[in-house]
């Protein structure tokens, strides 16, 4: 293993950093605002981006579309929304959408930009995120949304009426949802030539995007004009730079590698904290567990260090203060990221990478990255997610993520604004054809496409509208056929928030807890359990979660995704009926969703050359996988089901690890075999007393 160098001398301190030394440089400021004393409007002229508020506003005038090279720091976020809406563009009840790649940027943002107008949150600045929308019909000028969020309003208003400009900030991300997005703003500009588009980047590839919205020679629509007419804007994109507002920063590398950079960032933070020096830490992990763990850990030692532990002037030191910053968060719990600790704390985030962009965390002068990232890729031949191994080399830049991804969710909402051509769209990286072709095969396959790729009615029309992926769409609407949507709408929820449960201490208590729940039928079914003991604590459901290894934080989330998962069932004129725990009747719903993943007992591993599988059961996909050897699967080992041996399964997720190359299979279902065939007769026979698998 290679170690982390750094240019020049590297301290041969615990980790890297010397801070005697670093004392008697002060250079580096202790708060990250340094305007932060003065009044809203005085920090707003102070931002770079202010300088060309005349230019910015003369661009949208006379240009349909503008790129906006904005580095870190320029304020291009958080202020030209604002110039907009007092240029005029918000009057007449239109508004300006400012769109985000992740919602905790939503939220913090459109609460920074409402202070500084002087306005509640939710009045002339608001917010929408999946299954939360704080903003006023009529009232609200300036929204912040997710990509998302701003797609299921296309569905709704094809023509995003409402608005007089878009603006797609942080589209260097690219993620899917943001591809998708422009693809659709570069259609939707032909029926509404008046509609202003800004695109903001950090690192965006300015001509490149700049030729993809140049609509020059681009042929209009029966509505609209095919030149450009008296008030219409320069179909030709402008490109503009903005200055950031750096600051001075000091690097500092590990001496020599770690095996464990958890550990190594735990003991990062805890050096910092004793040295007494103030500001706050903010720590890079790859996901949620990891950031609990992270949490947990910093916590016990800071009940250490406050018992032991004193400065040389005889004050105690501050404690220590961890908070999590993820995307399965509540929105509510996100935000206590961007608080202010309390007097005699010292506050420390540990967060995803959805810290790394658009949010700005107020008082933080240490951060410690772990240098790693989870990132999934899609194996479309497979029809399953895989991990891309970079030991060798980093591509230069990331791929964009509709072409490492499973694009059923964005055929179906394709599919649902009359956009059949897949192939004509215009994408601004092309997905690969073998992902398309996989994502018409399971939509075909869950009965939302007929055998001409139409969406059918109206089970197609109704999965397209539900805000989940279509195989928990499938199994919403299984649940309501079968007279037990409340309870599949809690499974559906539970697993739109990842992991449940917790490490809290040895890996033996929490598996004790986990067998408490367990049930025959699988995980999906012991999220059920696991649910109902939760809501039976009631005002203790914190303490009872904790007792338990299970993460508080995550179930509130699920009552809300719960809450509203119902309420669009419910708008659809749906019924939300229980099945009062016929646990039969929520197994076959949720198969009827997920049978696109069924497995079947292959044997068990007996081969000595191969010790790491000796004793494995193995499982093979029921559907057809492509040339070449069948994936080998197995049970992941913190699944309720580890230590049996069921003969036919169906899981939601799997996660492949490199060293065995086994996928392991998350979230099962244990099925009889015989009930494939009922559920599903058009992709799979009955064949003397097992089913197979057929053409989808």
């Amino acid at each position: 293993m290679t170690a982390f160098r750094r240019p020049g001398e590297v301290s041969k301190s615990a980790f890297g950093i010397s801070f005697d030394a670093d004392r008697d440089q002060a250079s580096v400021p202790n708060v990250h605002n340094q305007n932060q004393l003065l009044d809203l409007q005085e920090q707003r002229r102070r931002l770079p981006v202010a300088k060309l508020r005349r230019e910015l506003l003369y661009l949208v005038e006379k240009h349909a579309t503008i790129i906006v090279m904005g580095q870190t720091g320029s304020g291009k976020t958080t202020q030209l929304p604002q110039y907009l809406a007092e240029a005029g563009w918000t009057a007449g009840g239109r508004m300006v959408a400012c769109t985000q790649p992740r919602r905790a940027a939503a939220m913090t943002v459109a609460a920074r930009v409402a202070e500084e107008m002087g306005c509640r949150l939710g009045q002339q600045v608001g917010y929408a995120i999946r299954f939360e929308d704080v903003s006023t019909v009529g009232v609200t000028q300036i929204r912040y949304c997710t990509d998302g969020v701003l797609l299921q309003e296309i569905m709704e208003d094809p023509l995003l009426s409402k608005y007089s400009v878009i603006m797609v900030d942080e589209a260097h991300e690219r993620t899917l949802a943001t591809d998708l997005l422009l693809g659709l703003l570069k259609k939707i500009h032909r029926q509404r030539p008046d509609l202003r588009i800004i695109i903001s980047s950090a690192t965006l590839e300015a001509k490149a995007i700049a030729n993809f919205f140049d609509t020059r020679t681009v042929r209009r629509g029966p509505s609209a004009h095919n030149s450009r007419g008296p008030g219409l804007p320069l179909e030709e994109p402008a490109i503009v730079s903005v200055e950031g507002r750096l600051h001075q920063v000091k690097v500092h590398y590990l001496a020599q590698p770690t095996d464990s950079y958890v550990k190594a960032a735990i003991s990062a933070a805890v050096d910092i904290h004793r040295e007494g020096l103030p500001g706050d830490i903010l720590i890079f992990m790859t996901g949620q567990e990891e950031c609990e763990q992270v949490c947990e850990e910093l916590a016990d030692a800071s009940r250490s260090l406050s018992s032991k532990r004193r400065h040389g002037d005889g004050q105690a030191l501050q404690k220590l203060l961890p908070v999590p910053l993820y995307a399965a968060l509540p929105a509510a719990a996100q935000l206590k990221a961007f608080d202010a600790p309390p007097r005699g704390f010292r506050k420390v985030v540990v967060a995803t990478n959805i810290a790394e962009t658009s949010i700005t965390i107020e008082g933080v002068v240490y951060v410690i990255d772990c240098c790693f990232a989870r990132q999934a890729a899609y194996n479309p031949l497979a029809g399953m997610d895989t991990l891309v191994d970079y030991a060798a080399t980093l591509p230069e830049v990331t791929v964009p993520e509709v072409q490492r991804s499973e694009l059923s969710g964005a055929v179906l909402r394709l599919k649902s604004l009359g956009v059949d051509n897949l192939v004509a769209f215009p994408w601004l990286a092309p997905p690969p054809a073998e992902a398309a072709v996989r994502a018409l095969e399971l939509l075909h396959a869950l009965r939302a496409l007929d055998s001409n790729a139409k969406l059918t009615q109206p089970l197609g029309t109704q999965l397209a509208e539900l805000p989940v992926e279509p195989m928990l769409g499938a199994a919403l609407l299984a649940g309501v056929r079968r007279g037990c949507a409340e309870e599949v709408a809690t499974v559906v929820s539970l697993l739109s928030v990842r992991s449940l449960w917790m490490k809290l201490g040895d890996q033996k208590g929490l598996d004790e807890a986990r067998s408490r729940f367990a049930v025959a039928e699988g995980d999906l079914i012991t999220g059920l359990n696991v649910w109902e003991g939760w809501l039976k604590a009631g005002t203790s459901a914190g303490r009872w979660a904790h007792a338990n290894h299970l993460n508080h934080r995550a179930l509130l989330r699920a009552q809300d995704i719960r809450t509203q998962l119902c309420r669009h069932l419910r708008r659809q004129g749906l019924p939300v009926t229980s099945c009062e725990g016929n646990v039969e009747v929520i197994q076959r719903a949720l198969a009827e969703g997920l049978f696109f993943n069924a497995v079947q007992l292959a044997g068990t591993a007996y081969d000595i050359k191969d010790l790491a599988s000796l004793g494995q059961h193995t499982y093979h996909l029921l559907r057809n996988t492509g040339p070449g050897p069948p994936p080998k699967l197995r049970i992941h080992p913190q699944s309720v089901l580890a230590r049996t041996k069921p003969q036919c399964l169906v899981f939601h997720q799997l996660q492949h690890s490199a060293s065995s190359g086994y996928h392991d299979m998350t979230d099962l279902l244990a099925v009889p075999r015989d009930w494939l065939p009922d559920i599903a007769p058009h992709m799979f026979q009955r064949v003397g007393a097992q089913s197979q698998a057929g053409d989808a």
